[in-house]
């Protein structure tokens, strides 16, 4: 277990699940932040992805989910992290001038307003938006998938930072 990792007892499943998301958000926020700057925006991986298009996709994926999906909010651009605007559509892209920090920052937020949720729904309400042919799922489904996504990508990015030698 990692030293920050959360133990039994953080309170109920809801609880659990925002702790687990919110010790994931900051292994990423950590592991990109330090980072010299230079690193942040280079690509060790076949598949072209930086570790701040990273950080930008996991900001824009927890609002998405959460925000866009869940509770059918107006979100100014939910594919924001598609260089294309269309999720799944080519890769993952963060203009010129986007700083880390700025975005850490935002996607600290979000994981607040994440944590407001999970407070104040039950895990069984249903999403606001539809997925397809699955229709609206509920809150719990959501948060096994943001969860899962999150490890995956810091996994990842465990790779990424091995590779450059941090």
């Amino acid at each position: 277990m990692h030293d920050d990792e959360p133990r039994p007892g953080a309170g109920d499943e809801a609880a659990h699940h925002a702790a687990y998301l919110d010790f994931y958000r900051r292994q990423l926020v950590d592991g990109v932040l330090a980072l010299p700057e230079r690193e942040r925006r280079t690509t060790r991986l076949p598949s072209g992805w930086t570790p701040l298009e990273l950080l930008a996709h996991v900001l824009h994926m927890e609002q998405r989910w959460f925000g866009w999906r869940f509770l059918g909010e107006e979100v100014a651009d939910p594919a924001g992290d598609w260089a294309q605007g269309r999720i799944g559509e080519t890769r993952w892209a963060v203009a010129d001038g986007v700083r880390a920090e700025d975005l850490a920052a935002r996607l600290v937020a979000v994981g607040e307003r994440t944590g407001a949720v999970l407070r104040e729904h039950e895990l069984t309400e249903r999403a606001a938006l539809p997925r397809g042919v699955d229709g609206p799922l509920d809150l719990r489904w959501t948060c096994f998938h943001v969860l899962q996504e999150y490890a995956r990508h810091a996994g990842h990015l465990d790779i990424v930072r091995e590779l450059g030698g941090y």
